[in-house]
């Protein structure tokens, strides 16, 4: 995996780092219940620091080979979602929420478990060949998309 060292970063040292990160494919195998993907995920953005506030920002590209949940067709689609995380040294231990910050313990990010987590987070429940999927008919089973069965 891929870790930035983010040390100048957080002193003020860099004003940016780079990410531009390929996951291979036999690495993301093990990553259910999408674990069908066809090519390398892809990682790219920017690690900044404004005024003393440290954010990572990135896009993540998966392209996955699914079955749909309605009728059932095997079907390839790309995703391709963007993210935003606020980076910290520690996070104080009080009873505060702190879901909006990503630690980075001894100024070190894992950028592809951060970025396999929220493409997992992101990724639609229901997984549709197209939006407007109609399924597959409850009484003989036919295709609904290819036309009406004719069942009643």
């Amino acid at each position: 995996m891929e870790n930035l060292q983010l040390k100048q970063i957080f002193e003020g040292q860099k004003q940016s780092v780079d990410i531009d990160v390929a996951v291979a494919v036999d690495e993301l195998k093990e990553l259910e219940p999408f674990d069908t993907y066809t090519e390398p995920l892809t990682v790219k953005g920017v690690v900044k620091n404004r005024a003393g506030i440290v954010t990572a920002d990135f896009t993540v590209k998966a392209s996955l080979d699914l079955v749909c949940d309605r009728c059932g067709k095997d079907f390839q689609r790309e995703y391709c979602y963007s993210f935003s995380h606020t980076l910290v040294h520690a996070l104080d231990n009080s009873e505060d929420d702190f879901d909006d910050y990503v630690e980075c313990p001894q100024n070190t990010l894992d950028v592809c478990e951060l970025a396999l987590t929220d493409l997992k987070l992101a990724m639609p429940t229901k997984i549709l060949c197209k939006e407007d999927c109609k399924g597959l008919c409850p009484v003989c089973g036919s295709d609904l998309n290819e036309g009406d069965c004719g069942c009643n």
